[in-house]
C-alpha cells in the first residue's frame, strides 16, 4: 500500500465523488417524479394502465447494462445520439420509476379503504382524497422501499463506466489500468461509495423513524 499514489488520486477521485453525485441525484429525483404518476395512474386504474405495467416488467426485468447499451450504441443507427450522461440519467430514471413506482403503489394500496370511504362520504373530491388522505399516508408506508431504492440506485451508477463516465468506478478503473496498483484505487473506491452510501442510509433510517413518530403522535 503505498500512500503517494492515493495522494496523488484524490484529485481525480473527488472529480469522480461529485459526478457520481450529480447524476445520482438527477436520476432519483427524475425516477421518484416517474414513479409518483404511474403509481397514481395504475392505483386510479386509468385508460392505458397496461402499457405502465408493461414498461414496469420490462424495466424490472433488464439490467442497466442493456438498457445503457440500447439508450448509447443503438439508438445512433436510427440517428438519435444521446451524450453519456444525459444517457446515464435517463438509464436511471427509467430503471428507477419502475422501482419506484411498485413502492409507491404498494404505499397507496396499504391506505385503509374506510379512510377513503370516510372521505367520500364527507364530499372530498378525488383531487382532495388524493392529496389530503391517499398521498401522505401512502407516501409513510412507501417510506422503507424508496428507501433501499435510493441507495439501490446510486449503487447501479458504478454501471456507468460502460459508457465512460468518470464516475467513480470509472476513475478507480482508469488509473488501475495507468498505474497497476489495484489496492490503492480499490480502498478509495469503497471510500468513496461509504462517504455516500453510509451517511445517507443512517440519514433515510432518522428519516423514517422521525416521520412516523410525528405521524403517530398526531
Amino acid at each position: 500500500m503505498s500512500w503517494i499514489y492515493i495522494q496523488q488520486a484524490i484529485p481525480a477521485f473527488i472529480n469522480g465523488f461529485f459526478l457520481t453525485l450529480k447524476l445520482a441525484t438527477i436520476g432519483i429525483i427524475g425516477a421518484l417524479l416517474l414513479g409518483i404518476v404511474v403509481a397514481f395512474w395504475l392505483y386510479y386504474q386509468v385508460i392505458g394502465r397496461h402499457v405502465l405495467r408493461l414498461y414496469i416488467a420490462v424495466s424490472r426485468n433488464t439490467p442497466l447494462l442493456i438498457q445503457l447499451f440500447f439508450i448509447y450504441y443503438g439508438l445512433p443507427g436510427i440517428g438519435l445520439k444521446i451524450p453519456a450522461e444525459q444517457t446515464a440519467i435517463i438509464g436511471l430514471i427509467f430503471l428507477g420509476g419502475s422501482y419506484m413506482a411498485d413502492a409507491f403503489l404498494g404505499g397507496l394500496e396499504a391506505v385503509p379503504k374506510i379512510q377513503v370511504e370516510s372521505g367520500q362520504v364527507v364530499g372530498l373530491s378525488t383531487w382532495q382524497l388524493a392529496r389530503y388522505v391517499i398521498f401522505p399516508q401512502g407516501i409513510l408506508y412507501s417510506l422503507p422501499a424508496i428507501g433501499a431504492n435510493i441507495i439501490f440506485l446510486i449503487k447501479e451508477t458504478s454501471i456507468f463506466t460502460v459508457i465512460a463516465i468518470p464516475e467513480i468506478t470509472n476513475t478507480a478503473l482508469d488509473l488501475i489500468g495507468q498505474n497497476y496498483r489495484s489496492n490503492e484505487y480499490l480502498l478509495m473506491m469503497v471510500v468513496s461509495y461509504a462517504i455516500i452510501l453510509i451517511p445517507l442510509s443512517l440519514g433515510l433510517s432518522w428519516f423514517e423513524r422521525r416521520l412516523r413518530h410525528v405521524n403517530f403522535s398526531n
